[in-house]
């Protein structure tokens, strides 16, 4: 069972995380892309998936607390999701990075320079490359992780793609894509057969750890969920 861990970077209401304008917070952004990304990982077989920032964006999770929340689960890959900007107000800086702790990091920077080019080849936007950063995100998991910066909340037409859904859709797919042909991920037979048959539900059904006296029941949930055709995953 491949696990990946994701999170939204900061918090709705974080002070400084949106456009100068105020016309969109950056949590808002981040939290669609990871959403899409979970719903379409959800169709492959054999990966558990683990959100650690709060899906409501009322609270703006620690990253000591998200951290420890990754390394407890025991994720394999875990990825940060976030908007770049450029001072406080408008600004030229534009185009797409991803970072890892160190590029001595072989399985981070794999995945990093794969997730950066899928990026830059869907979006058409300028690549700013794979860089190492003393991020708390990247350099407290235990496991590799990346962390990227989607473009710039500061550029006046960056902050409009990031405000379309269907950006925010192109750049979850961009990155489930790398992971599918990373990991050798398969679709499920439900998942597949869904194009022939109608679709049971197509909402995300999330299934709470803290439910459950021992957390590995909350995954045979998950994965008797999977058979009966839904799209669940774990928080």
């Amino acid at each position: 069972m491949l696990k990946i861990s994701w999170d939204a970077g900061h918090g709705l209401n974080t002070p400084g995380k949106r456009t100068p304008d105020n016309s969109m917070h950056e949590w808002q952004f981040n939290s669609k892309v990871v959403e899409y990304a979970m719903k379409e990982l959800a169709l492959y077989d054999k990966v558990a998936q683990l959100r650690v920032d709060d899906p409501t964006g009322k609270t703006d999770v620690s990253l000591t607390t998200r951290t420890n929340q990754v390394n407890s689960w025991g994720s394999d890959f875990h990825i940060s999701v976030h908007a770049n900007a450029a001072g406080d107000g408008w600004s030229d800086a534009h185009g797409i990075e991803t970072y890892v702790y160190k590029m001595s990091l072989d399985k981070a920077v794999a995945v990093a320079k794969k997730v950066q080019a899928a990026l830059v080849k869907a979006t058409g936007l300028t690549d700013r490359g794979v860089k190492a950063g003393d991020l708390h995100m990247v350099r407290e998991t235990k496991m590799s992780a990346i962390l990227i910066e989607h473009p710039f909340m500061t550029n006046k037409k960056e902050a409009e793609l990031l405000k379309s859904d269907d950006f925010r859709k192109k750049c979850a797919s961009a990155i489930v894509s790398v992971l599918v042909a990373h990991f050798g991920l398969k679709k499920s037979v439900s998942a597949s057969s869904s194009k022939e048959q109608p679709k049971k539900d197509d909402k995300l059904h999330r299934v709470q750890v803290g439910a459950f006296s021992d957390p590995k029941n909350a995954q045979k949930l998950v994965d008797e969920l999977k058979k009966k055709g839904y799209n669940p995953f774990i928080v």
